[in-house]
């Protein structure tokens, strides 16, 4: 892998901070990001970076490590909160203080972290649902950071998709984009006009990703029985996955059934499930 010129910060552009010899194939890998990342509180960017980490850990999700140096410290009040990582070490915990509000613990570091881990000893990583915003470059990114290892494709279909609810078809098409996104179950995103909008109501949940954009959700009713937020769509997806606008997609896991190519299809053991 070559090098990169950023000593201060890490020597290579990855390393594996605690590998399979940490026990149970448990791998802590420290990347350097190509992106500008910019952390926002009440209109404050407490974080501003061009040479980020992004941190990858088995079982978690990627996170954005800030070297102290683009970090305002001055707004960081050190906390007595603490907590313990047998992959990294201790973690120390930080406030964060702008005019007007107050972020408790919001930010951590590993200060004195275990031999194996000692890169890390040069940053802090912040809570990202603490902060009230968050952009790579200028293009604001939702829930968590995107991992350069996550691909989202959409592609045109001709399958034949059918979405059954209490006894009822409520969708039917031949013209699906079927979304494939990587871990997760093949979702199916179908035409307006081929989906009995009339069952449908909108509800006021909304969820956000950070590879799609803003969904928009709804419940349906059908022979007398409610479907709570049984189905999505993005009315303005990100610009990276246009092909998904106001298309309706239904959960896999909450159908009643769901046929494609006239074969139902077993329900995805998702936390959707």
């Amino acid at each position: 892998m070559p090098k990169m010129k950023m000593p201060e910060v890490l020597e290579n552009e990855y390393m594996d901070v605690a590998g399979p010899q940490a026990g149970r194939g448990h791998l802590v890998r420290l990347e350097l990001s190509p992106r500008k990342v910019r952390a926002v509180l009440n209109g404050v960017s407490v974080a501003d970076s061009r040479r980020v980490a992004l941190l990858h850990e088995t079982g978690h999700l990627p996170v954005y490590y800030f070297p102290k140096d683009d970090v305002r410290m001055d707004m960081l009040t050190r906390t007595e909160h603490s907590s313990h990582c047998p992959f990294k070490g201790d973690a120390t915990y930080w406030s964060i203080e702008v005019p007007d509000r107050v972020a408790e613990n919001a930010v951590w570091g590993y200060e004195n972290p275990i031999s194996d881990a000692s890169e890390l000893s040069n940053y802090v990583a912040f809570y990202w649902s603490k902060l009230d915003s968050w952009f790579e470059e200028d293009d604001e990114v939702f829930v968590h950071a995107r991992d350069p290892y996550t691909r989202v494709d959409v592609l045109h279909s001709s399958r034949h998709v059918r979405v059954v609810l209490s006894g009822e078809t409520v969708a039917d098409t031949i013209r699906p984009r079927l979304l494939f996104e990587t871990g997760l179950p093949t979702r199916y995103y179908l035409p307006r006009a081929d989906v009995r909008m009339e069952l449908l109501q909108p509800t006021a949940t909304s969820s956000r990703c950070p590879y799609k954009g803003i969904a928009s959700y709804y419940s349906a009713e059908v022979s007398g029985q409610t479907h709570e937020d049984i189905a999505w769509t993005y009315d303005a997806p990100i610009p990276e996955c246009p092909k998904i606008e106001s298309l309706v997609c239904f959960f896999n896991e909450k159908v009643d059934e769901l046929w494609v190519d006239d074969k139902r299809q077993e329900r995805p053991d998702t936390h959707w499930a």
